[in-house]
């Protein structure tokens, strides 16, 4: 089996309220979203998805996949999608670093490999739990009201799991942790996430005085350093994400101890073949791990699904889905959609998703 033939598209994706990270620091209203088909000598085609969140968010954006594809096709024309490694190696060969350009392109060739075998991706990769996995909502809000009213409209659809957005102000960030413990409900798994919005000593001075909550933050500081530099000097549970991009970040962030959750980010470490190494580090050093897509469609989605199946139920906290804050539809209400809250695995054979091609327009660029 070789590949034919790669169609890329773009697609704008409305959010359906504006969005606000680090208390107000960024806003996104709409996602730059990329769809990548692989074709090849066979009947089987394959899908996948790279949507940056924003471009001023982390060092990605949509417009990059696009130019990143076009200086790898030649590199892939020709090879076995089911071939990860290949694929994986003639990629980075082709472009180093832009990991986020080559996510689109992996997850296309695991849904080739998947619909070939017979398998769910999840199988494929080794055995998916069939447990649903809890949707975090992401709650990003600038004041404890509109805290209060995202995180009841997404329990109103059965969230469990919030991921609550704060950073950029230390005392308007401790009154809404304060503020939203209090009506905290048993079972709930609750997030802070601060988007590397605090310096050293704010990171200190706002764990401190939450002390007492025992709460969970995620990427309080702007580099893997300075999280390291607060380390042992709080007693709050860490959680990594954004400086979580490679494999070497991950065996720091597990030998020297830096946080005890990995979030890890589909498109930012490259799709599902870097990321299925970050996960055994994870699982290796007893890190649980949050499993999310940066941002996208349904598609995007039922990528992060699979990979947060292979990760045994007790490790993995919660998967981040966007579909319900965007207002364009792709795969006519296909694939894993929230029930109460939760993800259920596709037993369909590949990613369990397609978009329709009608959703999408026409192909920006088509490489044969």
């Amino acid at each position: 089996m070789k590949v034919t033939r790669i169609s890329v598209y773009q697609v704008d994706l409305p959010l359906a309220h504006p969005y606000w990270l680090s208390g107000g620091r960024l806003k996104f209203e709409v996602l730059d979203a990329t769809f990548v088909k692989l074709e090849t000598d066979t009947d089987f085609v394959g899908w996948g998805e790279g949507t940056p969140w924003g471009h001023t968010y982390v060092a990605a954006h949509g417009p990059g996949i696009r130019a990143g594809i076009k200086t790898m096709a030649p590199f892939i024309l020709g090879l076995d999608p089911r071939r990860f490694l290949d694929v994986e190696r003639a990629m980075d060969l082709a472009l180093p670093g832009h990991l986020y350009a080559k996510a689109p392109i992996d997850m296309a060739c695991w849904d080739i490999a998947g619909h070939a075998a017979g398998l769910p991706i999840a199988d494929l990769m080794g055995g998916g739990s069939r447990t649903a996995r809890p949707i975090a909502s992401s709650v990003g809000a600038k004041t404890v009201e509109e805290t209060r009213a995202v995180i009841a409209r997404y329990r109103e659809r059965g969230y469990i799991a919030h991921s609550v957005k704060i950073g950029g102000d230390v005392t308007r960030d401790i009154a809404r942790i304060r503020d939203v413990e209090a009506f905290r409900r048993d079972g709930e798994i609750i997030l802070y996430d601060v988007n590397r919005g605090w310096s050293r000593a704010q990171a200190l001075q706002a764990m401190s005085a939450t002390a007492d909550l025992h709460v969970m933050f995620e990427q309080p500081c702007e580099t893997l350093h300075d999280i390291a530099a607060v380390s042992g000097k709080h007693s709050a549970a860490i959680s990594i994400d954004e400086t979580l991009v490679t494999l070497q970040d991950a065996t720091r962030i597990a030998r020297d101890g830096i946080a005890e959750v990995f979030g890890i980010k589909l498109n930012r470490v490259g799709g599902l073949t870097k990321a299925a190494r970050i996960r055994d580090v994870a699982l290796a050093h007893g890190i649980d791990m949050f499993v999310m897509a940066t941002g996208g469609s349904v598609l995007a989605d039922t990528e992060a699904l699979h990979l947060a199946a292979t990760i045994p139920d007790d490790h993995c906290q919660a998967v981040w889905a966007c579909q319900d804050m965007i207002t364009t539809e792709i795969a006519g209400g296909r694939g894993p959609r929230n029930v109460d809250g939760h993800l259920h695995l596709p037993e369909t054979a590949g990613l369990g998703v397609h978009p329709y091609e009608d959703a999408l327009g026409d192909p920006i660029a088509v490489y044969a």
